[in-house]
């Protein structure tokens, strides 16, 4: 049995395609599946059906993967303990990010890492909380930046920082000239939001709701340059977060705070396994200086 015949296992029982699987792992999909015929030849039981449609792992493969996942792990932080004896610190870290937070907090902080840890590699993903949380709990990323709080099981969080949410309004709006604004004020404007499956989308319905009102969207998207390319063009307003103001699309706005109305930006992480000492490297790069660290656990 061989380590790379494991991580090929995991890897199908993790996309339940073989395709997939074989991308993931940078191997021939023809090779994988040998791999995976091997094991099953030398453990004496079928790990996956397999139909033209889809995979299904077997009851004989949920039982392995168990196993498996433990020897790879224990491998990995094997590597990890040695490197700390030789007082190095490599490797990857599977990093996870909302889109509303990646462009605008990632590029500084990932700059200064690389230069401090050049032999450490980071990957980004940019995902909603919700497949963000999937992620992490399937072993697929290390950790992510995300919204706080994220209710599920298995996960730890720390929180990093508090935003406000700023009111984005084109210049000439008969509001953007109000010293104080307050959500009330914006109950007859067209929103411009997020996707519903993201939680800024979310967040804001919440507080608009929670001030008397449900807020008529005239437009939705995935990224926040576009929301702010339409605000500009006179569609509505929308309330995007604070790291957006340095951000191309917010020229020609007028970008105002709102009374009391933040988002909470933290991490969350595996409960059932500590981060590698790269991730928890990067992870003080995320921090506020001088803070100490608020975890907490679902």
């Amino acid at each position: 049995m061989e380590i790379h015949q494991l991580r090929y296992f995991l890897a199908v029982v993790r996309t339940r395609n073989f395709s997939r699987a074989a991308e993931q792992c940078h191997v021939a999909q023809p090779s994988l599946s040998l791999q995976i015929k091997k094991l099953e030849e030398e453990l004496g039981e079928r790990l996956f059906q397999r139909t033209k449609r889809e995979v299904t792992v077997t009851p004989a493969g949920e039982l392995f993967s168990e196993h498996a996942e433990h020897v790879l792990e224990e491998i990995e932080l094997g590597r990890e303990k040695v490197r700390e004896v030789r007082g190095q610190i490599r490797g990857k870290v599977a990093l996870g990010a909302l889109p509303t937070i990646a462009p605008y907090f990632l590029p500084t902080r990932l700059r200064e890492f690389s230069t401090r840890y050049p032999e450490v590699e980071v990957v980004v993903h940019e995902d909603t909380t919700t497949q963000l949380a999937e992620m992490v709990l399937a072993k697929e990323i290390d950790m992510a930046l995300v919204s706080l709080p994220v209710g599920r099981r298995g996960l730890q969080s720390e929180t990093l920082f508090e935003e406000d949410l700023l009111v984005a309004l084109p210049a000439k709006h008969r509001l953007a000239q109000k010293k104080r604004l307050e959500l009330a004020d914006l109950k007859d404007e067209a929103f411009i939001v997020m996707k519903e499956e993201h939680c800024l989308s979310g967040q804001t319905m919440q507080f608009c709701q929670l001030r008397g009102f449900s807020p008529k969207v005239s437009f939705r998207s995935a990224q926040i340059e576009t929301m702010l390319s339409f605000v500009l063009a006179g569609w509505g307003v929308s309330i995007v977060p604070a790291m957006a103001l340095s951000s191309e699309g917010a020229r020609g706005l007028k970008l105002q705070p709102l009374g009391n109305v933040q988002r909470t930006i933290g991490v969350i992480f595996r409960a059932s396994r500590p981060l590698s000492q790269a991730a928890k490297r990067l992870l003080t790069f995320f921090r506020p200086r001088d803070e100490t660290p608020k975890a907490s656990e679902f």
